[in-house]
Parts: structure tokens; sequence; C-alpha cells
């Protein structure tokens, strides 16, 4: 494995920095109080090429590899989790499955779009009653002629409501058959396709979580990605890669915590020097910095891997099982390390907490990656 810093890694830290610096941190608690979803500030990641790092140059992307997609989701992270979250779940899931799935035409038609941030994507697997048991989905389309009719409603959907096309994955077989699930391309203003209820979250409060909604919703057969009743296996290999963009973002968000209080543990003073002078304090530093690393180098192996093009099932969920949980860990005694002032919001450390306990629950919940682990332990 080599994951020594390439110069590539470095311009993308650097634009990322900047960007955020000037155009996310002076706002993202402004964000957070009030919900809102800042889609100007997606447009211009787009402009940036960081919302289609992985896209092929000939479809306007940035056509770059996992390493500096790690480099630009963790950064982004580190000042807010929800905006990493959205990039994540941008180009890891609606992009990624198109760029992964599709044919040329349906390539040729969103994954510029996409890649520019014309327009933003969503992905719809999740229902109310199928979280980590998708193969139970209700959501169903039944073929008539050349076109597909969707009923149902997907819950928990990343841009459910800010999103200008979504991959859908619905049922068109039998309950419980891994082969009959299919992935349709909708774009939002189809008929009888509306977003449905936004959530009300914990964290990860600017990034938009909502309903979508399927009454009679019709779509020619050219919308379907791959195969009819490809679908569970398609978005059992995105959210492979996905999780990798969850670990990132974990990492992301551990290390802006660990930040936070590594520099207030040095000008906090009590009892007549810094607080970082205290072994209490400075052990729970290092125990961060060494779970954080592990988290790293955990992430970063499966983003070899990917990048490779091995199968790293096992790795990727080794890296969001791993660094998911050292991101509500590290946020957590970030909190303790600020003391009363952690518990504040107008101290950085209380969001960083908040935000972190989603990292454990998207793409996978830990119990779900350590099911994942357990079956490839016997491979």
């Amino acid at each position: 494995m080599e994951f020594r810093t390439s110069e590539n890694q470095q311009l993308i830290a650097q634009t990322v920095r900047d960007f955020a610096s000037r155009s996310i941190r002076p706002h993202f608690m402004e964000w957070d109080e009030t919900q809102e979803f800042p889609v100007p500030v997606f447009k211009q990641l787009g402009e940036l090429g960081l919302m289609g790092v992985l896209v092929p140059e000939n479809y306007g992307g940035a056509g770059l590899g996992y390493f500096e997609y790690y480099t630009a989701i963790t950064e982004i992270a580190k000042v807010c989790g929800s905006i990493g979250l959205s990039v994540a779940a941008h180009n890891s899931l609606c992009t990624g499955h198109i760029m992964q799935f599709g044919n040329e035409e349906q390539k040729q038609k969103y994954l510029p779009k996409l890649a520019t941030a014309e327009f933003i994507g969503a992905w719809g697997l999740t229902e109310a009653n199928t979280g980590s048991d998708a193969m139970r989905m209700q959501c169903v389309a039944k073929q008539d002629g050349d076109h597909w009719v969707i009923n149902g409603t997907k819950n928990w959907i990343t841009h459910g409501r800010s999103g200008d096309v979504a991959v859908v994955l619905a049922r068109t077989g039998e309950l419980l058959d891994s082969k009959g699930i299919t992935a349709f391309i909708v774009e939002r203003g189809t008929p009888g396709f509306k977003a449905g209820k936004k959530e009300n979250k914990l964290g990860m409060r600017a990034s938009e979580t909502a309903e979508l909604i399927f009454e009679d919703c019709r779509i020619h057969k050219s919308q379907i990605l791959g195969q009819v009743g490809d679908g569970f296996v398609q978005a059992m290999k995105i959210l492979d890669g996905g999780r990798i963009s969850i670990a990132a973002l974990s990492v992301g968000i551990a290390k802006g915590a660990f930040e936070a209080a590594l520099k207030y543990s040095q000008e906090r003073q009590q009892f007549g020097k810094p607080i970082f002078e205290f072994q209490a304090i400075s052990f729970k530093l290092a125990d961060m910095a060494s779970q954080i690393e592990a988290a790293e180098l955990l992430t970063l192996q499966a983003a070899d891997m990917k990048n490779r093009g091995q199968k790293m099932t096992r790795q990727s969920a080794f890296a969001k099982y791993y660094a998911s949980e050292v991101a509500v860990r590290v946020s957590t005694e970030a909190v303790q390390i600020f003391g009363g002032y952690g518990y504040t919001k107008d101290f950085p450390v209380e969001k960083f907490y908040r935000d972190s306990k989603l990292c454990t629950i998207g793409e996978g919940t830990s119990e779900i990656q350590k099911l994942v682990i357990a079956r490839e332990l016997l491979k």
C-alpha cells in the first residue's frame, strides 16, 4: 500500500480548506440552526470539481481516485459534517450508481450535470419499515408496456426535496428475492413523483433528509439502470464504495473535534497552568489521536483497494465501522475537554458531537458492518 500524499491530494486539501474557511465556516452554525440546505454552496463545489471527483473527465468530472475523494470529504467534514455528508451522498450514491451501472446514453445525459452540480443527486433505497432489511421493500414498480409505474415511499433520503435527479430502488419481483429489485433514474418534475416530510434531525441539520413519494409515477424503460432485477446487487456494490465516503466523513469530524480540543487544552488555564499539562487531559488527547490515526489508515486501505479495482467489502466495512465509532468517541471526549463551554453552541465541539452519531447509522449501521465483517470472516 502506498499512502504517501500526492500533489493532487495536497492541492485538493488546500483548495477545500480555502473554500471551507471562506464559504462554509462563517455560516455553518446558522445553517444548522435553521436547517437550511445551502444549494449555492454545492453549485460552487461543483465549479471546483468536488461534486464529480470520481467522474471521468470525458463526462465533465475531475477524473480522480479515491485518495483524492477521501481528502476532499475529510477536509470539508473538519469544518461541517452536514456539507461533507451531502457531498459524499451526491458523489458516492446517485452519481456513483449512474457512473458504475448506467449505459452510455444515461452517462452522457446525467453525469456532466451531476459532476458540475447543475443537478443535485439523491439515492432512494431506505423505507420506513425497511432500513437494514432492504429486501422487504414495499415500493413497487409494475410494467405497463414500455413504461414502469412506481408506487410507494422512500424515507431518510439525502436531498429528497432539493435533488434534481434520484436513483430509486423499487421492487419489480417477489418479496425477499435479491433479483426482484430494479434501479430507476427518476427526474424531479416527473408526474407522480414528489417530496414528502423533511426530517428534523439531531445533527447533520444542513444536509437535507426527506421522503420521496411515488403515486402512479410512470418511468420509461430507458430509465432503468442495468437490467430489470439487477438493483439489489447494484445497491450493495454502491454501498461498498459509499462506506469509504462515510468513513472519510467520520475521520473528518473526528479530526475537527480533536483539533478544536487540542487548541483549547493549550489555551484554557486551571490551577495556574494549561489543562493540557494535566495527565487526565493529555492522555485523552493521546487516545483520540491514536484512534484517528487508526481510522484514517483503515479508510485509506479500503480506498487503495477500491482504486486498484480489488474486492474490498471487508475493508470498507472495517473502515466505516471503526471510523464512525471513533468519530463519536472523539467528539464526546472533545466536549468533555471543553467542559461547560463544550455544551454550548458558542464552540464547535457540540456540533461535531451531534453530527458524529449519524456516521454510525447511515449507509449501514455499526451492527450491519459487524454482520458484513463476520460473514467475510467465514469466506
